[in-house]
């Protein structure tokens, strides 16, 4: 327990999985807490004080992240860097996870310079996932190339790809594509115990039974979700928009919670 209690700075970088959508703050609709926020109150909790900083801002490809959020993480001298990136990059066709990694992995030589110990994400495996089979074999490719730079790098893992409970469609908002408010407390709960801190909830607890929905009710959500969320996100990309494009870090300091 001794790393945890060295923690007086964490960082967190990425993109809207790490900027915390679809987990808003109370009566805040644009205002995200998720995962990261968690942690960083269970981190709190044992270190009162604690200096929390999230750079992280949602659409945005590896590329940014490393180029815009990796300085300012560096200048922030944490004790503790939580990196996640890539998967915005993975859903675009022709994605290459083997460049993609070379990328990655300057980005983490540069934070572990600083002595902050890192943790790196692999991506979840979606085959599990609705609409995910398509990026199967790729977002693979690039996992084994985070895995190698972590260990390269002397890095610790939160391995997302074996975690089955998140397989549940309730750990995941309507988009298909960012974790609900649950499945963003269950993550942040998996990313504590790797750190090594204790607490008091499980994030393997068992999803109370569901009624499976039938075929009728399936297709319509199929085609709400592409109505809502596919067809506007197709838009972007052809006119080369992104949700992110002129919004800052929702916490550019590292500030007590």
């Amino acid at each position: 327990m001794g790393e945890v209690e060295q923690i007086r700075t964490y960082v967190a970088i990425g993109d809207s999985f790490t900027e915390g959508l679809n987990d808003p703050y109370p009566g805040e609709a644009d205002r995200f807490r998720g995962w990261a926020d968690r942690l960083a109150e269970h981190l709190a909790e044992r270190s009162p004080g604690l200096g929390y900083a999230n750079l992280a801002v949602r659409g945005k490809l590896l590329r940014q992240i490393v180029d815009d959020q990796v300085p300012q993480a560096v200048e922030l001298a944490p004790d503790l860097v939580t990196f996640c990136a890539g998967g915005n990059d993975m859903i675009r066709p022709g994605a290459d996870p083997d460049a993609l990694a070379v990328v990655f992995d300057d980005a983490v030589r540069r934070l572990r310079a600083t002595g902050a110990r890192v943790l790196v994400f692999t991506g979840f495996d979606t085959r599990g996932l609705r609409t995910g089979g398509r990026i199967r074999g790729r977002a693979a490719t690039y996992n084994m190339h985070l895995r190698a730079i972590a260990d390269r790098r002397g890095c610790t893992v939160v391995d997302l790809w074996p975690l089955r409970v998140f397989h549940d469609p309730r750990a995941w908002y309507e988009d298909r594509l960012h974790l609900s408010p649950e499945g963003h407390r269950r993550m942040a709960l998996r990313v504590a115990e790797v750190v090594g801190l204790p607490v008091r909830e499980d994030w393997r607890e068992p999803w109370p039974p569901m009624d499976r929905a039938d075929w009728l009710t399936m297709r319509r959500e199929d085609i709400h979700w592409a109505r809502t969320y596919l067809l506007p996100w197709l838009g972007r990309r052809a006119t080369g928009r992104s949700t992110g494009d002129g919004r800052g870090p929702k916490r550019p300091t590292a500030l007590p919670l």
